[in-house]
């Protein structure tokens, strides 16, 4: 335990320096050089008649259902992004958000320090240092990690949101020519060593509920339940397992007034075999790659996911699960209103010993979402959600291993 608190505390100091150097510097610094912005979330939700994963349970989306579950209020959050420009090239950054559904009820996102020289016409690079989100998103470019599109994130984000952080140190460089630019970015990180828990344990999800720092996250019970274990199972959301620092790199091509395309490869280079504090390393590993198209009011965006994760914790038992996933979601601006529809497929593919619980999945989802700003203070969105999911481990929880939810949420969010 005592190993396990000193992780915890070094995954503390370093994720929260730059949250406490931008609030040191923040003092000084003349009034401008500090900006805070961020929202209150409240909603009308009729979730589905499953179980959600926030509970234990094999459900794909955040808020928990039942049979009888009617139309239910709820504080979905407070977040805040903050900056501090200490000089025209540093920068501290971070993000504070309370949920009632964290584990730790408020809880930071990000906390990390930026160094971005003058650019010139042609190149400009940038570095990071501390915890933020890897650059995978094409959706979440909101105020605390969210969509300007949809409520709810699509499968691959949500598991973005929950189980990566990059939480060491990243670079990018960006090459400037006449009709558009082209980015490399490559990063070393540590305390990523349990990411792909989720993963094989629960499957793919849609949510909005992105873990903290400090987060844990829950599994569903009927992990334990295999297990002979009556306690609810959670898992850390960053720690280190291993000795290798993980590594991702990408490469992004901008066309001016056309779009995006973007690859990235990641690898977390956990330990398989290693334990650290009760958990196992989770070794994961893919390819990611998106594109974005914008033409006159509409926006295209497209991204897909391949990779494994693999556990092999003993001489007898190894588990490797493939995982993908791919949307499309299309988007337009009416004036002050904002249309999105989003259609997106997921599945896993579990190899494990004969004797181990089959937790393969596929599945498919679509999304409708209409935002109205009627001032730049306020907004508010209705999102019609549908997921379809076949899980085979399901049926060891006594339930049928197909399920159809239907979800409806109603959201005003309020800016400041």
């Amino acid at each position: 335990m005592a190993g396990g608190r000193q992780d915890r505390r070094a995954l503390r100091s370093l994720a929260s320096l730059g949250f406490w150097l931008a609030a040191a510097a923040a003092a000084p610094a003349q009034a401008e050089d500090y900006t805070l912005n961020g929202f209150a979330d409240v909603r009308l939700v009729q979730p589905s008649d499953q179980r959600s994963w926030n509970d234990g349970g094999l459900g794909k989306l955040r808020f928990n259902g039942g049979s009888d579950s009617g139309i239910e209020p709820h504080l979905a959050e407070i977040a805040a992004d903050g900056k501090a420009q200490v000089t025209p090239e540093l920068a501290f950054l971070g993000t504070l958000r309370f949920s009632p559904d964290q584990y730790t009820a408020v809880d930071l996102l990000e906390s990390y320090a930026r160094y971005r020289p003058v650019d010139n016409a042609s190149w400009q690079w940038t570095t990071k240092l501390g915890a933020f989100f890897p650059p995978i998103s094409l959706e979440n470019e909101g105020i605390a990690w969210t969509s300007p599109w949809t409520l709810t994130p699509s499968a691959i984000n949500t598991w973005v949101g929950e189980e990566l952080r990059t939480i060491g140190g990243e670079t990018t460089g960006e090459w400037r020519f006449d009709r558009g630019a082209l980015q490399a970015t490559g990063s070393l990180f540590g305390w990523n060593g349990a990411a792909g828990t989720l993963l094989e344990d629960r499957g793919w999800a849609l949510g909005d509920s992105p873990s903290g720092l400090f987060d844990k996250v829950r599994l569903p019970d009927v992990v334990a339940t295999r297990l002979g274990d009556p306690t609810p199972y959670v898992s850390d959301s960053f720690i280190q397992i291993g000795d290798s620092p993980g590594w991702y790199a990408g490469l992004t091509g901008l066309a001016n007034g056309i779009g995006k395309l973007g690859v990235l490869r990641y690898d977390n280079r956990a330990d398989p075999t290693a334990f650290r504090h009760g958990q196992v390393g989770w070794r994961t590993k893919f390819w990611s790659a998106g594109a974005e198209i914008d033409i006159d009011e509409i926006v295209l965006l497209s991204q897909a996911m391949s990779g494994s994760t693999e556990i092999d914790p003993t001489p007898t038992f190894r588990s490797v699960t493939d995982f993908r996933s791919a949307y499309l979601l299309a988007g337009r601006y009416f004036g002050n209103v904002t249309v999105a529809a989003r259609v997106e497929f997921f599945d896993t593919h579990n190899q494990a010993p004969s004797y181990a619980a089959n937790l393969s999945e596929h599945g498919h989802a679509g999304t409708l979402a209409v935002s109205w700003r009627p001032v730049h203070w306020l907004r508010f969105t209705a999102e019609a959600l549908r997921v379809d999911s076949y899980r085979h481990d399901r049926i060891n929880a006594g339930l049928a291993p197909r399920a159809v939810e239907n979800q409806f949420q109603l959201n005003a969010r309020a800016f400041f």
